[in-house]
């Protein structure tokens, strides 16, 4: 039987015990301190990365894998497993662009890269993270590729998810709002809610007065989401702050059923766009 092998990128955020224990190859994206480059969670770890952050007087940057990067890991993938299909498994392309690396990779490859089949996600963090998991783990119960990329895609299409955000500074940062209405919003204690479109791309959903409520209105908005819905697979990214994570999982306890439940961390690359004291909640039907 040909082994499926599964790859994705670091911005999956997906727990290294994980990673370890599914064999998934993860390919890291670089942050930029200044002058100082990082790869995402080889160099520098979540840890680190948000003790740093707030007292860097500039906002990190970051950078995606190279074709060329992507090439020699699936040259060395199938020169590894002869007879393998690679599925491939990126950031959204509205974010970043990843995919587009390696779909050049798979395309220098030409006749080598027939067995590679690269998968926009339209997702961030473990947003897609967890279709990788399911993936590695029907790859270990022998399911073709086609039947994984099946499933895959139904998860992603019922998955839902959204982010707290603590502060606007790294979205003004950013350039994603303007100078004065970060500040009015941190004068105001304005906490925004984000999530991602089907296109890929993150939009704002509300801006709510205050974390307490913050969390209590994307409780609702999940339960609007998932009307009738009881029983619920979940994770729960943070910034390095696992209580918080807790926390909010012993919310949702409440309200859901939960079956399937990770803690993982927001990592560097997602996490230098959004900032410290966030909080990402996906969830998917059990």
């Amino acid at each position: 039987m040909n082994r499926t092998i599964i790859v994705t990128d670091s911005t999956s955020d997906i727990p290294p015990e994980m990673v370890e224990a599914y064999g998934i190859e993860v390919v890291p994206l670089t942050l930029m301190f200044g002058e100082e480059a990082f790869r995402d969670k080889v160099d520098m770890t979540p840890e680190q990365f948000y003790e740093r952050l707030p007292r860097s007087p500039q906002l990190p940057t970051t950078s995606q894998p190279s074709p060329v990067q992507y090439m020699e890991v699936y040259r060395n993938i199938l020169e590894r497993n002869p007879d393998c299909s690679i599925l491939s498994f990126h950031i959204s392309s509205g974010l970043s662009g990843t995919y587009q690396s390696a779909v050049m990779a798979k395309s220098m490859l030409e006749e080598e890269g027939e067995g590679i089949t690269v998968v926009d996600t339209l997702s961030a963090s473990y947003g897609f993270g967890f279709i990788v998991v399911e993936a590695a783990r029907m790859s270990a119960e022998g399911k073709t590729p086609q039947e994984i990329l099946e499933t895959t895609e139904r998860m992603r299409v019922a998955r839902k998810l959204y982010f707290l955000v603590d502060t606007l500074e790294y979205l003004q940062k950013g350039g994603r709002i303007g100078k004065a209405s970060a500040i009015l919003g941190t004068l105001l204690n304005i906490k925004p809610i984000l999530s991602i479109d089907p296109e890929g791309t993150i939009y704002a959903v509300e801006k709510v007065r205050g974390r307490k409520k913050a969390v209590a209105r994307m409780i609702e908005l999940f339960k609007k989401d998932l009307p009738g819905v009881d029983k619920i697979n979940v994770a729960v990214g943070h910034t390095a702050e696992p209580a918080s994570g807790e926390e909010f999982m012993n919310e949702l306890k409440g309200h859901f059923t939960l079956e399937e439940k990770v803690l993982t961390n927001v990592g560097p690359v997602v996490g230098s766009h959004v900032g410290n004291g966030t909080l990402a909640v996906f969830i998917w039907p059990a």
